[in-house]
């Protein structure tokens, strides 16, 4: 068996014992499994990489010095991950208030950013502008469901919610969801007609 299959074969939850006693070594496969999938959850929700790259980071630093905290009889670590991201996401949406800027100042640049170009280009601007226009709940909760395809079990827990109230609460984003890119659909084709 080579280095490769055998990092595979180890859990993620016995690194994370392993963690919890300094090994570096594990620490390191951890974050080589889970970075990329956690800074896309963390993009997805805050719509910048810079910044999501330093909240999963900051998570990691976390797993790091709190890795005694986890227990593997009570979730799975990639939910408890989860929980830990979706909580630094959530802590820096709320934190981040947009300041007026005083009179004397340019007025901002409108123009579209690259990025925006991007998701122009690649066919789901519809879409982003719907989940844009989701509330950050339903928003977060359409995220893990579909983009990082957990169970309604695993996307309740990482949002700890009760599965009940998840479910309530992914029904109303649909709903949402279908309302607004129904209603972009019914304007584009009145601009056409």
């Amino acid at each position: 068996m080579n280095l490769a299959s055998e990092s595979d074969a180890i859990s993620d939850e016995t690194l994370v014992l392993r963690v919890a006693d300094a090994d570096r070594t594990a620490f390191g496969m951890l974050v080589d499994r889970h970075a990329l999938r956690y800074r896309a959850l963390a993009f997805r929700y805050l719509g910048d990489a810079a910044l999501a790259e330093d909240l999963v980071q900051e998570a990691f630093v976390k797993l790091w010095t709190h890795a005694r905290r986890f227990d593997a009889d009570k979730a799975r670590f990639t939910t408890w991950f989860h929980r830990v991201v979706v909580n630094r996401c959530l802590d820096e949406k709320r934190r981040k208030k947009p300041e007026a800027l005083p009179e004397e100042y340019d007025q901002p640049d409108d123009s579209p950013s690259a990025e925006h170009e991007l998701i122009e280009a690649d066919g789901n601007a519809s879409l982003k502008r719907a989940l844009e226009a989701l509330s950050d709940r339903q928003r977060l909760a359409v995220t893990l469901s579909y983009y990082d395809e957990l169970s309604n079990m695993e996307a309740a827990d990482a949002m700890d919610m009760n599965l009940k109230a998840y479910e309530s609460l992914l029904v109303r984003a649909r709903a949402k969801l279908r309302e607004a890119l129904i209603a972009e659909k019914q304007q584009l084709f009145e601009a056409l007609g």
